[in-house]
């Protein structure tokens, strides 16, 4: 009997329980399971490279032996920084069966980025792909990292593949190129390590579900880089709320692993609901629409997490080759509004559902959802998960609830919901409240049916003149100018009027857009109070590694060159 004490009950898809039941298990455990009950199921296909799950636990099983032999211990930290790979998800399962705490990490940053992350940590071994080797070495010396072991991911490829990157070629030796980097002397080799060691003993203890599994960076809702910790609850929590949500049949689905591993959305899609479910994940080490279709014709996917720009391109080359996509069921699309356009273009293409899901690192990540069935609302945020709470609260005072349809600051309440701020208790004590309720800092409504919309982030509202502006509504506006292909709206100082509100248009090819023409198509739309004051053209808008454009570095990056310009006589 569905449970209707909290309203957005009644508007899940049927079969969608009130409550999430949570065991009381570690992560690795839903990969002991499902090797036992799909062994020779493919777990990883990386480029037509297959691995069972009977191969891919006892590939794990070596991993941990192999930290342990480097000293690893349960509750140190182990750096992971390498692209999507099947590597990276025996990496990523051998640490969390030693007892160790993951650390993952963009595989492309500096030396800088990297050593600050590993510093801040104290990760004591890194597993880095060939590329990222120079990097990690260059931070030892300001960091506790021992030891660093690269990882070769051509060692993945099909072994045609691999034969192929020897070939004396141009293709071949740019691919070589792309995936592999020289090594300095002594540097241990992950592949060669795993196929040496034994397997860890079956009673070597395991992680209880209270302990440390993942510190995940995040730029939070301050901006500043922090690990959120997340333990081994929270994220079985949300890979058994996404499994009630999705509704999956056990050793069925097939999951096409376009976002980025290191990313939380791209870890709890591809990596732990993927194994919880028993699905093949179809791995790709970076988001390439024709890579895409060429597996889509060898195992066909079922489900395919990613953001909006990925289904636009993957749908256009679809079209463009005539390519058939009806495999897929459903889509959950994440980190950015999906428009009503792009959703109709998608299940058109499929015959199948897309729905977005909203969520944040510290919510391990998903924490709304639209439903699977025909109430889906494209550009909502969704309903609650199961075992989820939300409150909408003054954006001044988090203790006091808003009127029902009023806006105001979205809390969340649920086991997915993280353990804090790693090293960071002021920064933690500012971002979870009293009984367990996470401030997000994000300011939405909540209609009759407990749908969530998105208004915006409060730390990117815009104060101008005492009046408030959401960036966003002004970009939904902006996106639907002629001439206009993508746009991002913030603040700059504004004298007396406190901030002024300034556009950064990216226009489409031979397109012209002017500050009058701009702010005659917003005056139309928008309060006048939230029209652009200034407009500026940019060939391109920064983005995140999944996609979602970067408001916080096009201001940085406006503010930086306003001063260059003011120059002293």
């Amino acid at each position: 009997m569905t449970d209707f004490s909290r309203p957005w009950h009644a508007s899940y898809a049927p079969g969608v329980p009130a409550e999430a039941d949570v065991p009381d298990e570690p992560l690795t455990a839903a990969l002991d399971r499902a090797a036992a009950s799909w062994p020779d199921r493919v777990a990883v296909d990386f480029l037509g490279a297959a691995t069972t799950y009977a191969e891919l636990a006892d590939a794990v099983s070596r991993g941990a032996t192999v930290l342990r032999d480097l000293g690893v211990r349960a509750g140190d930290r182990v750096a992971i920084a390498l692209p999507n790979c099947t590597s990276h998800m025996v990496a990523f399962y051998a640490a969390l069966r030693l007892g160790a705490v993951v650390v993952e990490h963009n595989p492309t940053y500096t030396a800088a980025e990297l050593g600050h992350q590993l510093a801040d940590s104290g990760s004591t071994v890194a597993l880095v792909w060939e590329k990222a080797v120079a990097a990690a070495l260059e931070s030892q010396a300001t960091t506790d990292v021992r030891t660093v072991v690269a990882v070769d991911v051509s060692a993945d490829l099909p072994a045609v593949k691999r034969l192929a990157l020897r070939l004396p070629v141009r293709s071949a030796r740019a691919t070589r190129a792309a995936l592999r980097s020289p090594l300095p002397a002594g540097t241990p080799v992950w592949h060669r390590l795993v196929a040496d060691a034994a397997p860890l003993p079956a009673d070597h203890p395991q992680p209880v579900s209270s302990d440390v599994a993942l510190l995940q960076y995040t730029g939070g809702t301050t901006g500043t880089p922090k690990a959120a910790v997340l333990t081994h609850r929270n994220l079985v929590a949300n890979a058994v709320q996404g499994q009630a949500w999705t509704q999956a049949e056990p050793g069925t689905e097939t999951i096409y692993g376009v976002l980025p591993f290191f990313h939380a959305f791209g870890l709890t899609l591809c990596l732990t609901y993927a194994t919880r479910v028993g699905a093949t994940l179809v791995a790709f080490p970076k988001f390439d629409p024709a890579a895409v279709l060429a597996a889509q014709r060898r195992r066909p996917g079922t489900f395919l997490p990613a953001v909006p720009p990925m289904l636009d391109r993957l749908a256009a080359a679809a079209e463009a080759k005539h390519a058939d996509l009806s495999s897929f069921r459903y889509a959950i699309s994440g980190a950015m509004s999906l428009s009503p356009a792009t959703a109709q273009r998608w299940e058109t293409l499929t015959g199948g559902l897309v729905i977005e899901g909203y969520g944040m690192t510290e919510t391990s990540p998903v924490a709304l959802g639209s439903p699977l069935s025909a109430d889906r609302r494209p550009g909502a945020l969704g309903l609650p998960f199961p075992s989820t709470d939300i409150r909408v609260v003054d954006q001044e005072d988090p203790t006091r609830e808003v009127a029902p349809g009023e806006q105001g600051e979205l809390l969340i309440r649920g086991p997915q919901v993280f353990a804090g701020y790693w090293g960071r208790p002021e920064e933690t004590a500012e971002q979870l409240l009293e009984d367990g309720w996470l401030r997000t800092g994000d300011v939405v409504r909540v209609d009759e049916t407990g749908f969530v919309v998105l208004v915006d982030r409060i730390k990117e509202m815009i104060v101008t003149g005492g009046f408030k502006v959401y960036p966003s509504q002004v970009e939904d506006k902006l996106r639907d100018m002629p001439g206009v292909r993508d746009v991002a709206v913030v603040g700059l100082p504004g004298g007396d009027l406190g901030e002024k509100v300034v556009a950064a248009i990216v226009t489409e090819i031979g397109a012209h857009v002017d500050i009058a023409a701009m702010r005659e198509w917003c005056s139309e739309r928008l309060a006048r109070y939230a029209v652009p004051r200034e407009i500026v053209i940019l060939k391109e808008l920064p983005r995140s590694q999944i996609g979602k454009v970067l408001r916080r570095v096009v201001r940085d990056d406006l503010m930086a060159a306003a001063r260059r310009l003011i120059r002293p006589s």
